[in-house]
């Protein structure tokens, strides 16, 4: 099976694009398989190449590092890179999701959706590990795909989360493909909602008659684009397993989903679904997802800060009761804030809290809704966390749900959480 990706590669001059944790991910499996590869490695900030040895490769770098696309025959591009201002022949484009999937297609439980991806992901590779099969997880939770081929025999499942971004250039998707739902996110990347849609359903479009679909209800129009066997999980009758849904480790109507997503999925793997039930009492929720922080000074901090769009922050809100303390903002994306602004109108709080760009425009909408709660702005966590401290008492609780990305203070989505259970905690 890996065979086929040095026939894919071999004898031709490779151009890395993006030189992150996967272009690095990438040369080192090159490196390793096809040593005596012609390699470019393009990176627009320097200092990502200034370790390498620009004898053995050709580096580029700067505003025009794609440039150099036109000399090479195929780019393996990272998920981070976006070409949707850059003139490059889209024809030479693949990249480690591109390539795997063509080798590794029987094997796979892809997963995408704009949210809920890496909860699902996880959990359906701890129900498969815990009923005794060979299982690998990666892909966008932060393990490269080429760092894992050498760990996987025949009857290896490989559960890959996937991005849009990994999505967008591939020519093969999953066995199994997963399609939680598709929000407005990653405009900047992608330009439009449309472009940003149509690489979320590539996880289906190139599906076999074997294949198996794990579809939202509200997603089934896609099924007219497949000449394969597609499940809903919304719908899907768990009536007769008797679950309990309160003493599910992960709550609220959308992690309902993302369990009957998950069972699906591993249920088309031939795993019977009473096999699987005792095994989701012991999953352990990921971090930043409505993360109980613990309560402080008689304030109760919860994480959410992995919420980037309106919809996880409406369902944030949903789940964890009471909330006094919200708050929103960030990097704008320029996505549609509607959804949430009229979630707050119809339910307000006693006090949002807003930040950045994002917030600015957060804050235009709820005035233009003549929203009832108070409005806050804040600069930074330490002064959301002087208001609070101003205006708090005992027994109020403080989300962190942006609905925002996190780029224009932090690295990540993480390092924001971060930063903010640490100011919980010393409230």
């Amino acid at each position: 099976m890996i065979d086929s990706i040095f026939k894919r590669l071999r004898g031709k001059k490779i151009l890395i694009a993006g030189f992150g944790r996967e272009g690095k991910s990438t040369l080192n499996f090159l490196s390793k398989f096809l040593p005596h590869a012609v390699i470019g490695i393009a990176d627009k900030n320097e200092s990502a190449l200034q370790d390498l040895d620009n004898d053995r490769y050709n580096l580029y770098y700067g505003e025009n590092y794609l440039d150099a696309s036109c000399d090479y025959d195929i780019v393996i591009k990272t998920p981070g890179i976006s070409v949707k201002d850059i003139n490059i022949e889209y024809s030479k484009i693949s990249s480690q999701t591109d390539l795997f999937l063509e080798a590794f297609h029987n094997q796979v439980i892809g997963v995408t959706g704009t949210k809920g991806k890496s909860t699902t992901s996880t959990l359906i590779y701890h129900l498969l590990k815990e009923s005794g099969k060979d299982v690998i997880l990666a892909g966008n939770i932060g393990i490269p795909i080429f760092d894992c081929i050498q760990k996987i025999n025949k009857g290896t499942i490989i559960v890959y989360e996937l991005s849009a971004h990994q999505l967008q250039f591939i020519n093969r998707s999953p066995h199994v493909g997963v399609l939680l739902n598709v929000y407005e996110e990653h405009l900047d990347h992608f330009g439009t909602f449309e472009k940003y849609k149509d690489a979320k359903i590539n996880v289906l479009r190139y599906m076999n008659d074997d294949d198996v679909a794990i579809l939202n209800n509200k997603l089934s129009f896609t099924a007219d684009m497949m000449q394969t066997r597609y499940v809903t999980f919304e719908s899907y009758n768990f009536d007769d397993y008797n679950l309990d849904w309160n003493a599910m480790p992960i709550q609220g109507e959308h992690n309902k989903l993302n369990i009957k997503a998950a069972l699906c999925a591993c249920h088309s793997f031939g795993i019977s679904i009473s096999e699987l039930l005792p095994h989701l009492k012991t999953f352990k929720p990921l971090e930043h997802r409505q993360e109980y922080v613990g309560t402080f000074k008689g304030v109760k901090f919860y994480n959410d800060s992995i919420s980037t769009i309106p919809q996880a922050t409406v369902a944030a809100l949903q789940t964890i009761k009471n909330v006094n303390f919200l708050l929103l903002g960030g990097f704008d994306r320029g996505i549609d804030y509607q959804p949430l602004i009229e979630f707050l109108k119809e339910n307000p709080l006693r006090f949002v809290l807003l930040t950045g760009e994002a917030g600015n425009t957060m804050k235009k909408l709820l005035q233009a809704a003549d929203y009832k709660g108070n409005i806050l702005e804040y600069e930074d966590m330490q002064s959301a966390f002087d208001l609070m401290k101003k205006y708090s008492k005992e027994g109020d609780v403080c989300l962190l749900s942006p609905a925002a990305a996190s780029y224009d203070r932090y690295k990540n989505f993480e390092e924001r959480g971060k930063v903010f259970k640490e100011f919980a905690e010393k409230f």
